[in-house]
């Protein structure tokens, strides 16, 4: 479908601003895509897209930008919708190998998403969004360390050791667990770390160095998370415009993608495709595509994209989709085989 002259402009400075991090003015255009317009035509429509709110004009330029909602306009209705070949012959290799476990697919698909966008690729474990906690338990040790073992109704063991103070109650301790056990059990995995954020101030009442406590529960939480979040190609992160010049967002950046927050990001999709820019849950510099994975006996998995949101959301999307098709078909091919084969036994 023919473009509206609108529309072929703000296509173009969405790409042109995503290829080279510049603001894009009426005269970039022209030079780099032979338009047939005006400059002043240009212009009356970058200022109407402005006042749309499709785009932005920078203090330093008068140039123009996209906007959050333009590149969510431009997801919805101008991108090209094409995909890599050489994503395609790297996955075909993949798949055409034998002897692998869905786990080393899954992850060398996933390395291919993060070398071939540029992007860091993440893969949410299944069943993350439903597991839930339903004990904890504490063993004193010598020496004075403890012992925390989290238990969840999916059968999943972490234990985490931690020092005591010398000074503490082991009543105190015991009143501390029953008081997070109750607060805490039933709790979805991936809003551990919120709930026992929001009863911190509680702990207060139980034990006076609860800290100590606190941070051996949240590096535990942090152990959960890190099973259920594999992450791939953060490295990419490093040679983005927007992160490598302000070391400060990079390390804002790379701790929100180990952090249980991202688990909790995840858990809340539902969609099959799903799209968040400059996601202000997160980080408004981030942005995250993500795609629903069937994986075989019934499970489902999630695989994304995150970087900038001046993101090739394009190829983002387009690798996306293509590998977590070709993997579902590739799962539905061995299930199919299995039970094949379980018949004939």
């Amino acid at each position: 479908m023919e473009l509206s002259r609108r529309d072929l402009i703000l296509k173009h400075i969405v790409e042109h601003f995503i290829k080279t991090a510049l603001p894009v003015g009426s005269q970039t255009l022209i030079q780099n895509y032979e338009l047939s317009f005006s400059s002043a035509t240009i212009r009356n429509e970058m200022l109407a897209l402005e006042t749309a709110g499709l785009l932005e004009k920078t203090h330093t330029s008068s140039g123009r930008i996209p906007s959050s909602k333009g590149y969510q306009y431009y997801v919805d209705h101008l991108r090209n919708k094409s995909v890599d070949e050489r994503i395609k012959q790297q996955l075909q290799v993949i798949l055409s190998q034998k002897a692998q476990s869905v786990t080393e697919i899954i992850q060398k698909s996933s390395e291919i998403l993060s070398n071939m966008t540029k992007l860091a690729s993440v893969v949410l474990g299944p069943n993350a969004q439903q597991e839930k906690l339903m004990s904890i338990q504490v063993t004193p040790l010598e020496n004075n360390s403890a012992t925390v073992v989290f238990i969840t109704d999916s059968g999943y063991v972490e234990n985490k050791t931690f020092v005591l103070p010398k000074n503490i109650e082991k009543e105190a301790l015991a009143d501390c667990m029953n008081l997070i056990n109750k607060r805490l059990k039933g709790t979805p995995v991936s809003e551990l770390s919120a709930k026992m954020e929001a009863i911190k101030p509680i702990l207060e009442d139980f034990i006076a160095e609860h800290d100590v406590v606190y941070q051996a529960f949240i590096q535990a939480f942090l152990n959960f998370a890190g099973e259920r979040l594999k992450l791939y190609g953060k490295d990419s992160l490093f040679n983005q415009p927007e992160f490598a010049h302000d070391g400060d967002k990079l390390r804002k950046i790379l701790t929100l993608l180990e952090s249980p927050k991202l688990l909790h990001h995840f858990s809340k999709s539902s969609g099959n495709l799903e799209v968040n820019i400059g996601d202000q849950d997160q980080n408004q510099d981030l942005s995250i595509v993500s795609s629903k994975l069937r994986m075989p006996g019934e499970k489902e998995s999630r695989i994304a994209l995150v970087g900038p949101t001046r993101m090739d959301y394009d190829r983002a999307l387009s690798a996306l989709e293509y590998v977590t098709e070709m993997l579902e078909k590739y799962f539905e091919k061995l299930s199919d085989k299995s039970k094949v084969e379980g018949k004939r036994k």
